[in-house]
């Protein structure tokens, strides 16, 4: 059987039942370009906040899902979905990672800032 690239990989996945055994738990993401200013503030709240789980560049780690991901573009997880996460967690529904517990310490401002970053990486890798 012939394997699908990353990138194309990506642009495969569509959201449904089951999804998660037929994904990777971690897609590797070229490297965007440098950071433009405006999304150095989220970069550095993502790296500080969620980079453990979510990765650097949110590529995902073996502890959580990359949300550089056709999964997480704006039709399917709209920017509300990550104020909720963050707030209040989220029960796992795409992936096998576990629960996300909720992460008091950042402000809404804070998540701003983070889903700037994040949908910047997405853009950069032709997510939207």
């Amino acid at each position: 059987m012939r394997r699908l690239t990353p990138v194309l990989f990506l642009f495969l996945v569509a959201c449904g039942k089951g999804e998660e055994e037929n994904l990777p738990p971690r897609l590797a993401v070229s490297t965007p370009a440098p950071t433009p200013a405006e999304y150095s503030s989220g970069e550095e709240l993502f790296n500080g906040n969620c980079s453990t789980c979510h990765g650097l560049q949110a590529a995902g780690t073996q502890q959580g899902p990359p949300l550089v991901h056709m999964i997480y573009e704006t039709n399917h997880h709209a920017d509300a979905s990550f104020y909720r996460a963050a707030q209040v967690g989220v029960r796992a529904h795409h992936w096998s990672f576990g629960n996300m517990a909720p992460v008091p310490t950042v402000t809404q401002d804070d998540v701003r800032q983070i889903i700037s970053y994040v949908r910047w990486l997405q853009r950069e890798a032709g997510i939207f």
